[in-house]
């Protein structure tokens, strides 16, 4: 690339600089981009005004600090973190845990309270920023695929739940947790008003023509304001007085959301108590942000990069703290809409900020007659693609474990707070591939003919053979190699295989030998020494055994003293580096012998031969190794 090219494509240097301070989307941007990302920025902050409300309110402060909250938080995350769609700002979570932990400390809305709260987000917001530069983000990695989906589905489904009453056109639940809202819903069912139904099914009834027949047209915003204008002509238009049309909820009359620079105000002496909070509504935001943002990227194919996301939300918060903002994070409610309508950059979430200023300032009048039942169905449309129910069939053929992870952490959103869920999901799987890690394959090796350039192949299961009381099978007659005598084939699963040697055993061993999996491969090392016909020397294939711990050590340790016991002993066929170098820490390099590892099984064989018991080796029939050739066939022997 010329100097003139790199030029015109990074102008002055500015795109690098760029780049390193917002990240690779800046190289997006373009017209169209643009354009997509204004488009739903709008809708982004036509979604947020009722909410912004409606989360302030629940977190005990006045309803402008929601749409404060909806801002300055909005755009530093944005333009700061990693995800390019997921847009932040108050949340149902975060407006409950904070109004749990401050109002034994003060009154709901009064003037200490809103300090507290300043306070106590700012702090949230360095802590969030500290786990980002301390690369704390790779404990994101634990949070896996199947408790992920499980998240996004109990979010699709808090999604449709807390939209219910707006699209029934009821009263706003007394109670805020799904159960409540459900119940309320059910003992109103008969108080649903047919307008309210009305104006949610024109909303989804043109929303989706328009996805189905112009998919890339803002087919959310369209069907928004088909609906605003059409409730807008029937009342100018009716000559009923009491028309069902007045009585539906809109979003109402909105204060201006300027965010005022304000630096919070607090005893001193309450620092420590509110630290405790913070950390608390830490792991609350931080939960959420990741998860979110971790469930937008794996529909967009976008990666995340944990450390910047949690710097982004944090500096999002100590900024917005001082704006009196309180605790943000990423909203499923605004982000998986802001994706479906197109967003292509944070720039989104940009617009959708600005253009929440400017449409209050500007058109507070004609946004307050927006029917709250069409953003309930466009919160529907958003709820029933997030469900994906093609997807949950798949994940049930393909892993019933999986599936129960996935389905657990769907109720547990649904039931509990949202970072008890993700905690909950997250150990369901992490406990999942303990048990699975916990059960290392010990497989039986052997060889699959006497050609030259016959295979070493697996010839059976060990732990299994050994549960279900069996060797090798039972042996068929088959042609004597060369020099030899009769030898026998072993079928397993529709193959034909050779015998075992009865004295030396090749085993291969899958996977990591630590504290959790000690347990059972020493049960499956014992039954091997104690099942008749015991095969007293022991060759570990140990190229697939990755990692080894101090009791990984102690248990071969154990097996080397068991197997020279009973006049055998044991040795290891390349094993790797990692567990060597564990071994020489821990001195059973030195027990073992040098002697006992060899680079290639020929080389083993070869080795190990010799100190087999010729007695054993004259009246066997095997003869499976090429060094058997040399021990008198048992005719021979016989006759002596």
């Amino acid at each position: 690339m010329t100097q003139a090219s790199t030029e015109a494509q990074h102008p002055r240097g500015a795109t690098p600089l760029l780049e390193r301070l917002f990240g690779d989307w800046v190289q997006r941007v373009s017209r169209d981009t643009l354009r997509a990302d204004a488009l739903a920025g709008l809708l982004g902050a036509v979604l947020v005004l009722p909410q912004g409300i409606a989360f302030a309110t629940l977190a005990g402060l006045p309803p402008e600090y929601g749409l404060y909250t909806a801002v300055i938080p909005c755009i530093i995350a944005a333009l700061f973190g990693s995800s390019w769609h997921v847009m932040s700002g108050p949340t149902n979570a975060n407006s409950l845990a904070l109004f749990a932990m401050l109002s034994p400390l003060a009154f709901a809305f009064s003037p200490a309270y809103i300090q507290l709260a300043l306070v106590v987000t700012i702090m949230v917001g360095i802590m969030q920023w500290l786990i980002g530069a301390l690369r704390l983000g790779s404990l994101a990695n634990f949070i896996s695929p199947a408790a992920l989906f499980g998240f996004t589905s109990g979010a699709a489904l808090l999604i449709a739940v807390y939209a219910l009453p707006d699209l029934l056109g009821l009263a706003p639940a007394a109670e805020h947790g799904a159960a409540g809202v459900l119940k309320h819903v059910v003992s109103q069912a008969t108080h649903a008003q047919p307008a309210a139904l009305l104006v949610a099914a024109v909303t989804a009834i043109v929303a989706f023509g328009v996805r189905r027949l112009r998919p890339n047209w803002p087919y959310m915003l369209m069907g928004l304001a088909v609906a605003t204008a059409g409730t807008m002509l029937w009342l100018h238009f009716t000559t009923n007085p009491v028309s069902p049309m007045q009585a539906l909820r809109t979003v109402g009359a909105l204060s201006t959301p300027w965010p005022r620079f304000e630096l919070p105000r607090i005893n001193w002496a309450a620092v420590p108590d509110l630290l405790g909070l913070a950390f608390a509504l830490t792991i609350v935001a931080l939960g959420q942000a990741i998860s979110i943002a971790k469930a937008v990227a794996a529909r967009s194919g976008q990666r995340i990069d944990a450390n910047r996301e949690f710097r982004g939300q944090g500096l999002s918060n100590i900024v917005g703290g001082f704006f009196s903002c309180y605790v943000s994070c990423g909203s499923m409610n605004r982000s998986m809409p802001n994706l479906q309508a197109g967003a292509r950059t944070p720039l989104a979430a940009v617009f959708s900020a600005l253009l929440l200023l400017g449409l209050v300032a500007v058109s507070s009048s004609l946004l307050a007659r927006i029917p709250m039942a069409a953003l309930a169905a466009l919160l529907m449309l958003v709820a029933i693609t997030l469900l994906d129910i093609p997807r949950w069939k798949q994940l049930f053929s393909l892993s019933q474990t999986e599936f129960a992870v996935a389905f657990a952490t769907m109720v547990a959103t649904v039931t509990i707070r949202l970072e008890m869920a993700i905690l909950l999901g997250t150990l369901l799987s992490l406990m999942s591939f303990l048990y699975r890690t916990s059960k290392p394959a010990m497989r039986t090796m052997g060889f699959d003919g006497w050609g030259q350039e016959r295979q070493f192949v697996v010839i059976d299961d060990a732990s299994q053979a050994i549960t279900h009381g069996r060797r090798a099978g039972p042996p068929q007659a088959r042609p004597a190699p060369p020099g030899g005598s009769a030898v026998h084939e072993v079928t397993s699963v529709g193959a034909l295989f050779l015998p075992e040697c009865p004295q030396l055993k090749l085993l291969r061993m899958e996977g990591e030998v630590y504290f959790g999996a000690t347990q059972h491969v020493a049960d499956t090392l014992h039954a091997l020494r104690h099942t008749p016909p015991v095969q007293k020397h022991l060759l570990v294939m140990g190229k697939s055994m990755n990692f080894i711990d101090l009791a990984g050590a102690e248990l071969w340790e154990a097996e080397l003293n068991a197997r020279r016991a009973i006049g055998g002993d044991l040795y290891f066929h390349r094993p790797r580096p990692e567990v060597i170098a564990m071994w020489q820490t821990t001195g059973f390099t030195r027990l073992l012998g040098p002697e006992h590892q060899f680079p290639d099984k020929r080389t083993a064989i070869a080795t190990i031969f010799p100190k087999l018991d010729p007695q054993i080796c004259r009246a066997c029939t095997a003869r499976i190794f090429w060094e058997c050739k040399s021990v008198p066939p048992p005719e021979t022997t016989n006759n002596v």
